[in-house]
């Protein structure tokens, strides 16, 4: 059995024992172990069948540890940690050599941020390494924003998962990289493109990439449920010509009712994008388990939290 606890103690020895653990951050859970250990990275590669091109992200217990891992900060760089950290914004900066290149898939840039969890940033605070931590599920499936959805994709696999509650903002960190000195957004995340361009004006949006790519979540297969999942314009119309099938619908704010759907989340009543966003990855787990031929969510407003909302359906639908 997986050691469920709220324990911060008990991680920080596993940690030092290069093993292991699964950690709340406010994004979703994460597998978390020691940089420098190989044994403890390699065991995040195996735990998730992640591919060892895709890069992890290191998380730190403040912008005062930046240094230990990053070579240089450009302008904009400061700016963004300034404004975001401790948040959910990782940033891709020139590593310094000590980082291992089984962290960084080989590439002489890391990804680093400061995580807005109190748990996880006292557990960062008892540490003297960073810690690398993708999230907790295996590659290519839905995140996890409780716990129990870490354990149920890895009992018995996993030493520990740290107890932390429900993740506040449900959606990963969004990623900004520097490409010839200019921003660029490699990830769309918890904070919107509008945040950042009012902090540090227009960033090219770059976050599709399938051979070697430079950051996490690039790639076309992502964050997706067992079940067959579309994303549709008109929920109603589209499960209109599905008469004999189970459905599960994703919804905004509306309910539609049908004679097919046997399972139906709204993700917010009041047209909140932030609750939508941070309660996506739980209603997609329940959906999952419905034994349902198909899930039909419905396409988001393309603005604000709704870009990210919409790029993870997109990527949960991909074949």
């Amino acid at each position: 059995m997986t050691f469920l606890s709220n324990n911060i103690a008990k991680a920080v020895e596993f940690l030092k024992q290069e093993d292991v653990v699964a950690i709340p951050t406010e994004t979703v859970y994460g597998l978390a172990g020691n940089i420098f250990s190989e044994k403890a990275v390699k065991k995040i590669f195996e735990l998730k069948q992640r591919p060892f091109f895709n890069p992890l992200i290191v998380h730190l217990s403040g912008v005062d540890q930046l240094h230990k891992v990053v070579e240089y900060v450009p302008e904009e760089a400061k700016l963004l940690a300034e404004r975001f950290w401790p948040g959910p914004l990782t940033l891709i900066l020139k590593k310094r050599p000590e980082v291992p290149d089984l962290v960084t898939s080989g590439k002489d840039t890391v990804a680093v941020r400061v995580p807005k969890h109190p748990v996880a940033l006292e557990l960062l605070g008892k540490l003297d390494f960073p810690l690398a931590a993708p999230s907790a599920n295996p590659f290519g499936s839905i995140s996890p924003t409780e716990s129990s959805h870490v354990a149920n994709y890895f009992n018995g696999k996993l030493s520990m998962v740290l107890e932390g509650g429900t993740c506040k903002r449900g959606i990963e960190s969004t990623i900004v990289g520097f490409e010839n000195g200019k921003a660029v957004l490699y990830r769309l995340g918890s904070i919107t493109v509008e945040e950042i361009t009012a902090l540090i004006g227009e960033i090219q949006v770059k976050n599709k990439k399938e051979a070697a790519p430079d950051a996490p979540g690039m790639l076309s297969r992502h964050y997706a449920p067992l079940t067959t999942t579309v994303v549709v314009d008109d929920v109603s119309k589209f499960i209109a010509d599905l008469p004999d099938q189970r459905i599960g619908v994703l919804l905004f704010q509306n309910t539609v009712e049908a004679p097919n759907i046997k399972a139906q989340k709204i993700l917010s009543r009041q047209g909140n994008l932030e609750e939508a966003a941070s309660r996506l990855y739980a209603a997609l787990h329940q959906l999952d388990k419905q034994e349902l031929d198909i899930i039909v969510a419905e396409r988001f407003p393309d603005v604000g939290m709704g870009k990210a909302i919409n790029d993870r359906l997109k990527r949960a639908t991909q074949k």
